[in-house]
């Protein structure tokens, strides 16, 4: 872990980051901070889950139209593109569990608002519209604090372990969130799914205040002053192993995240299923998801090297699938691409945390997570007007296109910086890629 400013702190020659040996796949649930966090994020994580296909399902029966759901989409995501790095200096500047305490109660609250318009009959959907700009608000100072706050809770030995369990908490409500939205919805109505968001809340703001600060890692906060913005800009850009990391994951998720558009033109278009198809597909995503984010869990170390080769992979597996010539080929893909892609994620989320200095993160995180999130309003109407111009194989094959040529072109400029050279080879019958140095592979020849 880097524990000084500038590069000097963080050598680039060596694209790897230790960070523990191979250990228990829940090892960080050990520490009760986390455990508490964890708990109280999985309650949470479900209901945002069933606000988001309620969301969706809300705006397309009032207005009857695809699009308007993109632009809910595109206005939740907008904040964190435009505000993204003040919310790291924020998170950076004030203690994080108490901006967490005030964002996730404001998470609420937007819940419960959008819960109270639609049970009273009085929604419109300029009203969702304002309610998901809110809650992109929030999020712009929620995201990086609570990326941040993971490393304060556990160490920087359990950091990884952590994100990956993050991730496995998210997908495993991926898997529950949507379907007791879908009860909910035929059931009771979309106000009652908004309402039992709101007051999912309630949980980690309890697990916050169940919280030990006094066995927390303490990490000195940065001082209240002019120009930390650049700062944290000009950290990162003389930062070889964080900037490129960040870029890959950024073109990953501006051009290669793009499911909803695509699972929902292969089901209209091209294999013409009905949205309970649709449904199954998008479960299948988040199995694959699931098992990445446990299997990630499990490894010792943070390597760059596997994240570009998992980038690669990634966009090869979009490529196939949107050639795929049978329903069942295309589905059975879907779960090593959700596998692969959570890889990418939580491999980039924690080489770019382990290498941050603490004062940094906040920061480093925000930028991150524009970078990540915030594309979104940039990637998927382009991605959208692809897919409706030349069909959705096309629009499908061109992110794992995009995806494959940024992982190949960052893996090249990462080896070049860190004085290593690509080579091939075989190894139990099979072939292999490896990054060695220049000095070594001028030896063997």
């Amino acid at each position: 872990m880097s524990t000084g400013p500038g590069a000097d702190s963080a050598p680039v020659h060596k694209p790897t980051l230790k960070t523990r040996g191979r250990g228990e796949t829940f090892s960080s649930l050990g520490i009760r901070n986390y455990r508490l966090f964890f708990t109280g994020a999985i309650v949470s994580n479900t209901g945002t889950w069933m606000a988001r296909i309620t969301q969706d399902w809300l705006v397309l029966s009032l207005t009857g139209s695809a699009a308007a759901v993109g632009i809910t989409t595109a206005l939740q995501f907008l904040p964190m593109l435009l505000f993204g790095l003040y919310g790291g200096v924020i998170a950076d500047r004030y203690p994080k569990r108490n901006l967490l305490l005030v964002s996730q109660a404001a998470l609420g609250l937007c819940g419960l608002a959008l819960a109270v318009l639609t049970l009273s009959g009085s929604v419109q959907v300029w009203h969702v519209y304002l309610i998901a700009f809110l809650l992109g608000m929030v999020t712009v100072v929620d995201n990086p604090a609570r990326q941040a706050y993971v490393a304060e809770m556990v160490g920087p030995k359990q950091l990884r372990n952590a994100v990956s369990l993050n991730s496995a908490n998210f997908q495993s409500a991926r898997l529950v969130g949507p379907a007791v939205a879908g009860v909910l919805i035929a059931g009771v109505g979309s106000g009652w799914a908004f309402l039992l968001n709101g007051l999912s809340f309630i949980a980690p703001l309890v697990s916050l205040l169940l919280m030990r600060t006094s066995e927390l890692h303490k990490v000195e906060r940065a001082p209240r002053g002019k120009g930390q913005l650049r700062e944290g800009l000009r950290y990162v850009a003389g930062r070889p192993d964080l900037i490129w990391p960040i870029a890959l994951v950024g073109f990953v998720g501006t051009f290669g995240f793009n499911f909803p558009i695509w699972l929902t033109a292969f089901s209209e278009e091209v294999f013409h299923v009905g949205a309970g198809t649709y449904g199954f597909l998008n479960t299948l995503m988040a199995a694959g998801s699931l098992v990445g984010a446990l299997a990630a869990a499990r490894r010792g170390s943070t390597r760059l090297r596997m994240l570009v080769i998992a980038a690669a992979v990634f966009g090869v597996l979009e490529i196939a699938a949107a050639l795929s010539p049978a329903f069942w080929m295309f589905a059975l893909l879907l779960v090593p691409i959700g596998m692969i892609g959570l890889t990418v994620n939580v491999t980039a989320n924690s080489a770019v945390q382990m290498a941050t200095d603490p004062a940094m993160r906040g920061r480093v995180m925000s930028l991150y997570m524009m970078v990540f999130a915030g594309g979104t309003p940039i990637g998927a109407p382009l991605l959208g007007w692809v897919t409706d111009t030349y069909g959705a194989r096309v629009g499908f094959a061109t992110g794992g296109v995009i995806s494959l040529a940024a992982a190949g072109v960052i893996g090249l400029v990462l080896a070049r910086v860190g004085g290593l050279k690509m080579a091939f080879g075989w190894r139990h019958g099979h072939p292999q890629v490896r990054f060695v140095a220049r000095e070594r592979l001028a030896t063997a020849a």
